[in-house]
């Protein structure tokens, strides 16, 4: 029986595709709401009785939560075969109205429209931990998850698969090594995507050979929360006619958490160690409402992910300090 560790959300879509391609698995569902992880897994179960599904109670944005679910995971599991790592959040995010309509008419509407580069800005905050919030919800309670879980996925003779929620948004020109939380700039979101990029190569490079691997998705443009926080499900609806027009031109929309699972699903079913490691997995639909797979080789290279690696890990030393001496 293999487990599998995923998160609500998109986690939602993920879990139910999961359980139609094996009924009989073991699906731990990591949440911060467990009112509400309660609710699903009982609606899980009763579409899918042969299955077993528990959650554990888990806020990467608190450094002291993941301990305490890492704590409880290795108390239950001797291993997990597939940890999703689909956290994530873009608070307060703003439109640049100026950039998009000065987009609408230019030769990259396209490519606009796909990644958003250029579009969003978002207010960040300080956490409780003194982290940039989006840093350590997207990264940084993520990677301190993984560090603490490592007896459970690093088996040597079974490999165990890692498999982080990207964004075609994860732009190069947003990350700095320098300022690898993005205290300074307006786009925490993107430079957090981009960092997930850098973590997935170095973990592969640090990790493979103890049988733990890392790949990277991007659901696409799916209509979630997330999405819905940057402009009010009235304005989808609005744009909807340009969107599936747009769709025949550009493969990201895949406007239903249901299609953008595609690629997270098809990670499922993979060898692991026949993976790419520079490879970043898009979920797709076309515009007639197919779903496939499509590929896309990250912009960075192994040094900088190396680097960025090692600055995690000194960062991880400093916390675990102080939260020593509280």
């Amino acid at each position: 029986m293999r487990k599998t560790q995923t998160r609500l959300g998109i986690g939602l879509a993920l879990c139910k595709r999961l359980l139609l391609e094996d009924d009989e698995l073991h699906l731990c569902l990591a949440c911060r709401n467990m009112s509400k992880a309660e609710a699903v897994r009982a609606a899980l179960l009763a579409s899918h009785p042969t299955a077993e599904v528990t959650v554990v109670q888990v806020d990467v944005s608190n450094l002291q939560s993941v301990f305490q679910a890492s704590k409880e995971l290795k108390q239950r599991f001797q291993r997990l075969d597939y940890i999703y790592l689909n956290a994530g959040i873009m608070p307060n995010p703003h439109l640049n109205i100026k950039a998009l309509f000065s987009g609408l008419f230019s030769r990259n509407v396209i490519h606009m429209f796909s990644t958003a580069e250029g579009l969003l800005t978002q207010d960040d905050k300080i956490t409780a931990d003194g982290l940039q919030e989006v840093f350590e919800t997207n990264v940084f309670g993520h990677f301190i998850l993984i560090r603490e879980l490592e007896p459970l996925v690093c088996h040597s003779d079974n490999p165990s698969q890692l498999i982080w929620t990207s964004s075609r948004n994860a732009r190069k020109s947003n990350f700095s090594l320098e300022d690898f939380q993005h205290s300074k700039g307006k786009e925490p979101y993107s430079s957090s995507k981009y960092a997930t990029d850098l973590l997935s190569v170095a973990l592969n490079r640090n990790f493979n050979q103890r049988g733990l691997y890392s790949s990277v998705v991007c659901p696409g443009t799916a209509l979630t929360n997330l999405t819905y926080g940057v402009v009010s499900p009235f304005i989808w609806m609005l744009f909807m006619p340009a969107i599936l027009l747009i769709r025949f031109f550009a493969n990201a929309f895949t406007l239903t958490p249901y299609n953008g699972t595609e690629a997270l699903v098809w990670l499922f079913h993979q060898k692991p160690e026949s993976l790419n490691p520079l490879i970043k997995y898009l979920s797709a639909t076309t515009g007639f409402g197919r779903n496939y797979i499509t590929t896309q080789k990250m912009d960075l290279d192994e040094d900088t992910a190396e680097k960025f690696y090692q600055k995690l890990l000194e960062l991880e030393k400093h916390v675990r300090v102080t939260i020593q001496k509280t």
